[in-house]
């Protein structure tokens, strides 16, 4: 019977792969486990890990083996408590308060699975996607640029590197030309010698003549520069990346703005933020806060600094249109628009919106998202934004009440789409 042993040292990334193995194959479990920890946790803290329980009884492994059949006898050794038919009960399960109870005395623990941060988001994203990213992930089309790539012996004349060509060209020469040179060297010094001795006439120094003469044409005959030393340049085609966006995050501060709509939007704009994080390896995030004046703000003054006032919304949007002509070309850059505000306008304000959005913005987004926040009747700017929603495929708009509806809205915007 053959052995063989293998003696191979474990690769040191082994227990990834038995971790990425263990992910697919509970896959079910895990995702339902997040699903019972998310109402517990709040949307700020979707950037952290989880810790997964995952029932006993679920990872439990098929076994085959011998039936015991018929009567057995065994011989144990002995004792002074037990006597010959006595029972014994089963031990009491280790680590009192886990696992599974039970009225007969048995069971098991849980298994308890720490889920790293990339993880738990692979989780947490695993059915979303941001609509309209066929641009630059379903298509898969990728633009180039051409960089150097050294030298190569075949290629254009306009590509030919003439300091590369010439260099290749005089090395050649050297080579070749030096065992001419050495025995040209070495014939010119015999015949100076037989010159001198008075041999100008012998038929020794005729022919160290016919051998010069022939050394010197062999020289001569090894071309300036030959075809094979011409070197061009090389140049390669390098994907240059088309997965960059920038996200516009919008909300109205104004004084109709009280501090639990505006926490509602805090939260909302962190879950995009993370799933934009997810989806593009470059990210730009623009932060604009609004009330009867719009201005572009960093990441802490939005979600923390407090203002009162009207609201005026078509003054964010403008301030939009300048940072994206000014800043962002629509061939480089994939445009999103989330909007947080609780539906407050000025009247006549609603309607500038709806144009500006029309004619100014929305052929320049991949995407447009508003969500209301509001108890009350949806008002004009509302029913402003319902026009376009009809018209344009990349609009969409959802209504926000409690705090409980914002991850399922985020899906809902955000859902994989049919193709």
């Amino acid at each position: 019977m053959s052995r063989i042993v293998d003696r191979r040292l474990n690769n040191k990334n082994k227990s990834a792969v038995n971790r990425q193995r263990f992910l697919r194959r509970f896959h079910k479990q895990i995702r339902k486990a997040i699903s019972h920890a998310m109402p517990k946790r709040g949307i700020t803290d979707t950037d952290q890990g989880e810790t997964v329980n995952i029932p006993a009884k679920d990872l439990s492994e098929p076994s085959f083996k011998h039936g015991l059949g018929g009567k057995r006898e065994m011989i144990y050794t002995g004792n002074k408590e037990f006597s010959t038919g006595d029972r014994i009960e089963r031990p009491p399960p280790q680590g009192q308060g886990q696992g599974n109870a039970s009225n007969q005395g048995e069971s098991e623990d849980d298994f308890v699975f720490e889920l790293s941060r990339e993880e738990f988001l692979e989780f947490f994203f695993d059915d979303l996607e941001l609509p309209n990213l066929v641009k630059t992930q379903l298509k898969k089309v990728e633009k180039f640029e051409t960089q150097r790539a050294g030298y190569q012996k075949e290629g254009m004349p306009s590509n030919i590197n003439i300091v590369r060509s010439m260099q290749k060209a005089y090395a050649r020469r050297i080579a070749l030309t030096a065992p001419y040179k050495k025995q040209l060297k070495q014939a010119e010094k015999q015949l100076q010698q037989l010159i001198e001795q008075g041999k100008e006439h012998s038929q020794a120094v005729l022919e160290l003549k016919a051998d010069i003469e022939t050394l010197q044409r062999k020289i001569q005959a090894i071309p300036f520069i030959d075809t094979f030393d011409i070197r061009y340049n090389s140049f390669i085609r390098v994907p240059k990346p088309t997965t960059q966006a920038v996200m516009f995050c919008i909300m109205d501060v104004s004084g109709s703005m009280g501090q639990y709509e505006k926490d509602v939007a805090k939260r909302f704009f962190i879950l995009l933020y993370l799933f934009l994080n997810k989806v593009y390896k470059k990210t730009q995030i623009i932060f604009i806060r609004h009330h009867t004046i719009a201005k572009e703000v960093d990441e802490e003054e939005f979600f923390h600094s407090r203002e009162s006032g009207g609201t005026v919304v078509s003054s964010a949007l403008k301030l939009m249109k300048t940072i994206i002509q000014d800043r962002f070309a629509t061939d480089d850059w994939n445009i999103y628009v989330a909007q947080a505000s609780d539906g407050d306008n000025w009247n006549n304000d609603s309607h500038i919106c709806r144009n500006l959005l029309n004619q100014d913005i929305m052929p320049y987004v991949q995407y447009y998202a508003y969500i209301e926040i509001t108890q009350h009747g949806h008002q004009s700017l509302w029913r402003e934004y319902q026009i376009l929603s009809h018209k344009y495929d990349n609009f969409a708009m959802q209504h926000i009440q409690v705090l409980a509806d914002i991850y399922p809205v985020f899906r809902q915007l955000f859902q994989k789409k049919l193709h």
